[in-house]
């Protein structure tokens, strides 16, 4: 059970802050749900309580996390030569856990091979969700803007290209 107030993540969706609750009559049936302010794009989401544990709705991680998550951007990305479609459900599967490590690895494997062999269509809007959940997690967790933690990124991941030539 989560409070208001509490920041946590929505898988493939990014995180946010449980801003209130509200029950709202659906089919006959009144439900509980959670309304979600989300830091990029001013989306508001609303999450049945009911639903929580199989959507896989978490708190945020604390900065010590973050700083762990910085060094996966930094490692050596894994280079996947199957086709682009096989890439693209493996990279989604991985999204949709919602754990931000594995969001990490999908957005420096994607831009690894962004720089060296470019991606699919569908692969650069995946890159750009990934990079907008991690970035919105990082945000809420640090309290650091949403473009320093663009920036940070970038950084981050342009450093390690350069290692990785």
């Amino acid at each position: 059970m989560f409070n208001l107030g509490d920041k946590v993540v929505y898988p493939m969706h990014g995180a946010g802050v449980i801003e209130t609750m509200e029950s709202r009559e659906i089919l006959g049936e009144i439900k509980n749900y959670y309304v979600l302010k989300m830091p990029i794009g001013e989306m508001k989401l609303m999450i049945p309580v009911d639903n929580v544990n199989n959507i896989g709705l978490r708190n945020i991680v604390d900065k010590q996390t973050v700083e762990e998550v910085y060094k996966v951007l930094r490692q050596k990305a894994e280079i996947n030569e199957s086709n682009w479609n096989k890439r693209y459900r493996d990279n989604m599967a991985k999204m949709k856990t919602g754990d931000i490590f594995e969001v990490a690895e999908v957005v420096r494997d994607l831009t690894y091979r962004d720089r060296e062999k470019g991606l699919s269509t569908g692969e650069k809007k995946m890159l750009v969700s990934a990079k907008q959940m991690l970035i919105s997690e990082i945000t809420l967790s640090t309290g650091m803007g949403t473009e320093e933690i663009q920036e940070h990124l970038d950084e981050i991941i342009n450093l390690d290209a350069l290692e990785q030539l």
